[in-house]
């Protein structure tokens, strides 16, 4: 006997990932910054936060933050930063150059 409430079919998967939503913020340095949530699930490669200067290690979730108006080159310019640090960039600059 099947169970109430709940559903005996599975959802299919998704063949194309979610768009990802675009926030444009201020940085450390007063300029605007395009700022993108990575999930743990996408986050295969370790970075170092330019905001503490530790490691973000893969499967964890953190921000790609890049210049708003940079264009293609922007891409080149991108930093992951931890959530706490990116959150925090008012009271604490990068630790690291930009470039």
């Amino acid at each position: 006997m099947a169970r109430r409430g709940r559903s005996s079919r599975r959802r299919p998967a998704l063949s194309t990932p979610l768009p990802t939503p675009r926030r444009i913020e201020i940085g450390p340095d007063g300029f605007d910054y395009e700022v993108r949530p990575v999930l743990a699930s996408r986050a295969t490669k370790t970075y170092r936060c330019p905001g503490c200067d530790h490691e973000i290690r893969s499967g964890t979730a953190h921000l790609v933050v890049f210049p708003a108006d940079g264009g293609e080159q922007a891409i080149d310019d991108r930093r992951h930063w931890h959530t706490p640090c990116w959150t925090r960039r008012d009271t604490r600059g990068p630790t690291r150059k930009w470039s």
